[in-house]
């Protein structure tokens, strides 16, 4: 739903393209970044305590946000949304081995998948009615009651589940990852207003890299780490964290600037544009029902190759020839069915080799780094799409059209050439997401072992036996 508002957010709130990035990257990174201490508290305090803590808290930010009058609240609404979620998000996977048996894994899988994935078109088309209906902040008070009936629920239907021996918190390795993620993203939203070269991107990008440094040494070193390094050493975690990570990097972006595309250039409402975004959440879908088949069939590596392949088809196609509206749902549900294709595999792939202990951890881990990709996704690609769009602008452009195409399109005189603006900014945004999915495709080919379920969920016994 947020996407579809970010034009109406830009008028409404006065929020240039740095603020919009900041909206949508403030819950990303307290996402990513309270991850992985999720799943290690999951694991000892109890899975489903802290599933209804992240239900609460993030109940209590949609409040925040919906009541919102400037940007910083919105942005400090959104953070608390984003610190909610990572309880909820972790967890609610974690819980899936512990209740089901390994046949009936894939299944449960299947089904916390197709939720997610009925979510996504629900939140565009939902979102699109509620701004030509009502204001912006009904976006947020629709959570509320969601929130209610899944407290409801998770109380009432979901047993509790724990491993004591799961290790303490890490503070050491939880600050330098919460400190370092934030500072880079702050370098890259603030590059194209400051430039690559100032102090004020180099300095929080330096930071964040050595902060982030420091925290591997820290895990390396520690008898309770907060991210156990060893499970990179298995090349199906390895590559399908990787390849999720850069999935979502090209989702993110794709979903960041597409909604602008349709209301700012294509001149769709609201509603209008949630209806249009669907293309790609069909695609999804049909991409993960495809991909659950074919691991009956194939091992992971063809699947996710092919998955990041058709994800880059769609890319491109989307950035090689301009197009009205049916053109674009065509490249979208191409895109979309690379995702789907990708992810799911990769997700389940994940999940079948992690012992039960760390099934916290390991899900916190996976969701980290997917997260992680979303936020650099949308604060790279951001950075990028403001830095062409301004240097297509012609040089008499006030400030104004400079900062938003959608402030751009209430200019008569500059209406046509912000447009134009926007178009090539967003080839350059769908050519770069293209490249990252290319060459995930390269690495997963190469290097990933060709691995079945079953092959995964024995490489989780060996793990379990070295922990």
């Amino acid at each position: 739903m947020l996407n579809v508002a970010l034009p109406t957010l830009a008028v409404d709130l006065n929020a240039s393209t740095g603020e919009l990035q900041w909206i949508v990257d403030a819950y990303l990174v307290t996402f990513a970044a309270l991850l992985l201490p999720a799943g290690v508290f999951g694991d000892r305090l109890g899975r489903k305590k802290l599933l209804v803590a992240g239900l609460a808290a993030f109940g209590v930010a949609s409040a925040v946000a919906m009541l919102a009058d400037t940007t910083g609240w919105l942005i400090a609404g959104r953070a608390l949304m984003g610190a909610g979620a990572a309880l909820i998000m972790p967890l609610s996977t974690s819980i899936l081995p512990s209740i089901f048996p390994a046949g009936e894994r894939a299944k449960a899988i299947a089904v916390w998948t197709a939720g997610m994935a009925v979510g996504l078109p629900l939140g565009p088309i939902v979102g699109g009615y509620l701004l030509d209906h009502f204001w912006w902040g009904s976006i947020f008070l629709i959570n509320l009651p969601a929130v209610a009936i899944a407290l409801v629920a998770v109380v009432l239907l979901v047993p509790e589940s724990r491993d004591p021996a799961s290790p303490r918190l890490d503070v050491p390795g939880t600050l330098l990852s919460v400190t370092g993620l934030a500072a880079l993203v702050y370098g890259v939203i603030q590059a194209p207003v400051d430039g690559w070269g100032s102090a004020g991107v180099l300095i929080p990008l330096v930071v964040g890299l050595v902060l982030l440094t420091a925290f591997v040494r820290v895990e390396m070193r520690s008898g309770t780490p907060m991210m156990d390094l060893s499970l990179f050493r298995d090349r199906v975690f390895l590559w399908g964290s990787i390849a999720a990570s850069l999935v979502s990097l090209g989702m993110m972006g794709v979903l960041f600037v597409v909604p602008l595309y349709l209301q700012a250039v294509q001149g769709f409402d609201a509603m209008g544009t949630g209806l249009r975004i669907t293309p790609m959440i069909l695609g999804l879908m049909l991409g993960g029902f495809a991909g659950e088949r074919l691991l009956k069939k194939a091992t992971l590596r063809p699947i996710m190759t092919a998955g990041l392949l058709l994800l880059t088809a769609g890319l491109a196609l989307g950035a090689i020839l301009p197009g009205e509206y049916a053109y674009t749902a065509a490249w979208l549900t191409v895109a979309g069915a690379g995702v789907g294709l990708t992810m799911v595999p990769a997700m389940d792939g994940v999940l079948a080799m992690l012992p039960e202990h760390r099934t916290g951890m390991g899900t916190g881990v996976l969701q980290s780094l997917r997260q992680t990709g979303g936020a650099f996704g949308v604060a790279g690609l951001g950075s990028l799409l403001s830095a062409v769009y301004a240097g297509n602008l012609p040089d008499s452009a006030p400030e104004g059209v400079r900062d938003s195409v959608a402030a751009a399109v209430h200019v008569p005189e500059f209406a046509a050439a912000g447009r134009d603006a926007f178009a090539a900014a967003m080839d350059a945004v769908l050519w770069t997401c293209g490249a990252a999915a290319l060459l995930s495709a390269v690495l997963v080919a190469v290097f990933m072992r060709g691995t079945s379920a079953k092959e995964a969920g024995e490489s989780a016994h060996e793990l379990a036996g070295t922990a």
